[in-house]
């Protein structure tokens, strides 16, 4: 991460918006800095569903690195790209600019490639580059965290004191690892969640960082509200608790997306 922050403080650039950016990462096989050798604009009746205010364009890169994905890729790829066209209406130039694609390759066809949307071939930047590199590590991780698919069980424990008391949140996520959200009520204190990836529940874990990628899974991942289902066990009292406990855990993550 400090690595990342020192090449866009000398760049002057900002970083991209983390989850826009790892919706990208996560969706695509393969991920690739190339130089743009050719690009041919297709005629509107070459380019069914293009949006209004684009060009659909036929691609023809050479590899500069893999970022990630198949070690066989071939060093010349070809694809359509649709981009945007300025205020003029007219389309940007692309022969000899430096891109990163979001790709998959296409079976039985060496050297040919489909973006995972059509407008998944994005202006190389030093700040994309360093946002794309670092989440693609982060995924790659042998302890990434998985996505999360629902809320499981919740309950909520009151303490002796008055105020007091500990709300678990059971969540279902893809692969069936186990995560849970504790969120600690102290008198006098302010209210404490943490995260665990793990069976152990740990208090002392700790909010995760902005801008990781168990960050992105849980404010991205979780729902807006407790189901009514995670809660049916629970006294209305304690219910309610669990209720704004949660309401917590998503306001100290804040929004998914910029």
């Amino acid at each position: 991460m400090a690595q990342n922050a020192a090449i866009v403080a000398e760049s002057g650039q900002v970083l991209p918006d983390y989850a826009a950016v790892a919706d990208r990462v996560l969706g695509a096989p393969a991920i690739i800095d190339v130089t743009i050798r050719d690009a041919q604009r297709l005629k509107p009746e070459e380019a069914p569903g293009l949006t209004a205010g684009t060009a659909r364009f036929y691609v023809t890169a050479d590899v500069l690195a893999l970022i990630r994905g198949p070690s066989g890729i071939a060093q010349r790829l070809t694809y359509l790209a649709d981009v945007p066209l300025d205020a003029r209406g007219k389309a940007p130039k692309l022969k000899k600019s430096r891109a990163i694609v979001f790709a998959r390759p296409v079976a039985g066809r060496a050297g040919e490639v489909q973006l995972t949307t059509p407008d998944a071939q994005r202006p190389w930047t030093p700040a994309l580059d360093a946002r794309v590199r670092a989440i693609a590590r982060e995924v790659l991780a042998a302890d990434a965290p998985p996505a999360i698919a629902g809320i499981g069980n919740a309950f909520h424990v009151a303490g002796t004191l008055p105020g007091e008391g500990e709300t678990q949140i059971f969540l279902n996520t893809t692969d069936g690892r186990p995560v849970s959200l504790s969120i600690l009520r102290r008198p006098g204190e302010q209210t404490r969640w943490a995260v665990a990836l793990s069976e152990i529940v740990d208090d002392a874990a700790g909010v995760p960082r902005r801008d990781t990628l168990l960050w992105y899974r849980l404010a991205c991942g979780l729902p807006a509200t407790l189901p009514d289902r995670a809660l049916a066990t629970m006294a209305p009292a304690d219910a309610a608790i669990a209720r704004e406990d949660y309401g917590f855990v998503r306001e100290s993550l804040g929004r998914c997306r910029a």
